[in-house]
């Protein structure tokens, strides 16, 4: 009986990781094998203790309650944790039924339990996919449906890096117009459309603004095939999540894809394309001025040059207000009217936010993970006559020669460093070589920058992510 207990509590146990990191990575199987950002993890918390109940499974219960379960209570307290979400509460019952079925098996057939439990975690993996595919069917259907009786004009948004800027841009430029919607923060999936659409979007929206995001060829297509968007938006693109696409060509041609809605009417794209039905406007813009006061730029429209300003940092953003006016002068008839609107455009929170605080200027771009727009940001602050501190993990999705380039851009603007994170510090400590401090633990960051600013300093929080990376 006691063994029968150890061989449930293991499959639990197990299943807890695996839920867990597949929620982490949108439940992508080949994305939790082929781009973990930890794989030790997976040694540690998965494969060793398989490989262990297999090989001394009547000893195996004293590492199971004393090794395991400690370790991943400890690894669950210190990472992002697992949101019990209804999808979780189906595979965790699935698990379940199935591990009975084995515990049966087990005690009439002799199977090693360490064979039957990873045999269960398979199982239970292939029959939730199965279930879960099943139920997206009927909930995208009935998003479908939803959607066309509202029947809002649709836009989509893709880019490497600036999507949500454009969409929060674009929506303040419509908004006192029109009943407009827009996907919440960074929602660019077709489920996470899906999702929205059964559950936020209101009955009497005019224009329903939503991102489309890929980590592989045809996500997008896919997301404008079931949209059928009228109107596209393509912003800069670079080499983001190039550890997925595996060149920058292959990045192109996915983003392309925005494109290919049936019902397109019109699209706006940074660089020119090959496609009759879409404006670029990379050669419109002129004159670029950009300071922490704000951006101003020209703008060739319909053959007549036009003056904008607006109060938001960073030079990349003028691409992405510019596409944002593009399209809002397809609902909004006016050039004047909307320069007014972008003149009182308010910046996207923690994507180069000013926020001044006990004689401290606070620039918050931390939601900001691309190398290019990075490396803009340390030229934005590059002037400021006061010392300057940067906060940073470096860039996640991205190669070691980027977090390189980063470094030596940090060594020419910056005072001191503080480096967060576990993954690029050993490659941004060889490479930096200001004054730099090193966080274990992001828990001490309001301490430590309590102790070494001052007033009249300024602190770049430059990209974030989840501290056990």
């Amino acid at each position: 009986m006691f063994q029968l207990i150890v061989n449930f509590i293991t499959a639990y146990i197990l299943g807890y990781y695996l839920i867990t990191v597949l929620q982490w990575y949108n439940y992508k199987v080949k994305r939790i094998i082929f781009h973990f950002h930890k794989p030790l993890w997976h040694l540690i918390y998965f494969v060793v203790p398989v490989v262990t109940y297999i090989v001394a499974y009547k000893f195996f219960w004293i590492y199971l309650f004393f090794g395991l379960i400690p370790a991943l209570a400890l690894w669950s307290k210190r990472t992002k944790g697992l949101d019990i979400t209804k999808r979780v509460k189906r595979f965790f019952l699935i698990l379940g039924f199935l591990e009975t079925l084995n515990l049966l098996f087990i005690y009439k057939l002799k199977i090693n339990p360490g064979i039957g439990v990873l045999t269960v975690l398979i199982l239970s993996m292939i029959i939730a996919e199965i279930i879960e595919y099943t139920l997206f069917i009927g909930y995208k259907k009935k998003a479908k449906e939803r959607l066309n009786k509202i029947n809002p004009t649709i836009i989509a948004i893709t880019a490497s890096y600036g999507k949500t800027s454009i969409k929060n841009f674009l929506y303040q430029l419509l908004n006192e117009d029109f009943k407009t919607y827009k996907t919440p923060r960074s929602v660019n999936t077709l489920k996470g459309i899906v999702l929205d659409i059964n559950t936020k979007l209101p009955e009497d929206t005019q224009i329903y603004i939503t991102e489309a995001g890929a980590r592989e060829r045809g996500d997008i297509r896919e997301i404008v095939k079931f949209l059928e968007n009228e109107y596209s938006i393509l912003g800069k693109i670079g080499p983001q999540h190039i550890e997925y696409f595996k060149s920058l060509e292959n990045i192109k041609k996915t983003k392309y894809e925005i494109f290919e809605s049936p019902k397109l009417k019109k699209g706006f794209s940074y660089e020119k394309i090959d496609n009759d039905k879409v404006v670029a406007i990379k050669d419109k813009i002129k004159n670029v001025k950009s300071s922490l006061d704000g951006i101003e730029w020209d703008v060739e429209i319909d053959g007549e040059i036009h003056h904008f300003k607006a109060p938001i940092l960073g030079e990349f953003n003028v691409i992405n207000v510019t596409l944002a006016v593009f399209n809002a002068l397809e609902f909004i008839k006016g050039i004047e009217k909307l320069k007014l609107k972008v003149l009182k455009l308010e910046s996207v929170p923690h994507r180069l936010q000013k926020i001044e605080a006990g004689g401290k200027i606070i620039i918050d771009d931390s939601f900001n993970g691309n190398i290019e727009g990075m490396l803009k940001s340390f030229e934005l602050v590059n002037d400021y006559k006061g010392r300057k501190i940067i906060v940073t993990p470096g860039i996640l999705e991205g190669t070691k020669e980027m977090n390189e380039k980063l470094a030596k851009k940090i060594n020419q603007v910056f005072d001191i460093a503080i480096i967060t994170g576990e993954t690029n510090r050993k490659i941004l400590c060889s490479n930096i070589t200001i004054e730099k401090i090193v966080l274990k633990n992001k828990k001490n960051l309001e301490k430590v920058l309590s102790e070494i600013t001052k007033p009249s300093d300024l602190i770049l929080f430059s990209n974030d992510f989840p501290e056990y990376l």
